[in-house]
């Protein structure tokens, strides 16, 4: 399999920057990934030994576009106005998952699957939750997609600074 790392990485920062206007829709996207993910992993774990090699792609987007629909269908369920935040950058998550199964992600120990989809829900919601708590007090600019790539060029520009070495004198 190819690794594309840069680019499933990457595919991560739409919904990073455009659906953590608020801390619960962060976190409901945090949720909705993890168990489209997961799902998806289980599922194409039974189904890849069944399949063609030649059809893994197929299977792979109409079981991901599935799972996804269908986890925004329970979303909406159990809040309309939630999903509406949400936008289309739930269906990025099926997109998500066929990048990932191309990668060969799913063939990868737990560890690493578990560390991916903390590292993204660390990120969701601290992002959610910086961009609301900005927003509440009088930073309007933050709940807006600009002000999430302000905010987040700010943090990378931070976290860079604090973990660059030093050099020697």
């Amino acid at each position: 399999m190819n690794k594309l790392s840069p680019m499933h990485n990457t595919l991560m920062l739409a919904p990073l920057i455009g659906a953590t206007g608020s801390w619960v829709t962060a976190l409901s996207l945090w949720l909705m990934f993890i168990v489209v993910i997961n799902a998806f992993g289980v599922c194409m774990g039974t189904l890849r030994s069944r399949l063609a090699p030649a059809t893994h792609l197929l299977a792979g987007v109409l079981l991901a576009a599935t799972l996804t629909s269908g986890a925004e269908l329970a979303v909406q369920a159990l809040s309309l106005q939630v999903q509406q935040h949400l936008g289309f950058y739930a269906g990025l998550i099926a997109l998500q998952c066929v990048v990932l199964e191309h990668t060969g992600f799913f063939h990868s120990p737990w560890r690493d699957r578990l560390s991916l989809c903390a590292v993204f829900g660390v990120l969701m919601t601290s992002m959610g939750l910086l961009r609301e708590l900005l927003g509440n007090s009088g930073f309007h600019l933050a709940t807006l997609a600009p002000g999430g790539f302000i905010l987040l060029g700010l943090l990378l520009a931070g976290w860079q600074a604090c973990t660059r070495p030093t050099p020697s004198q």
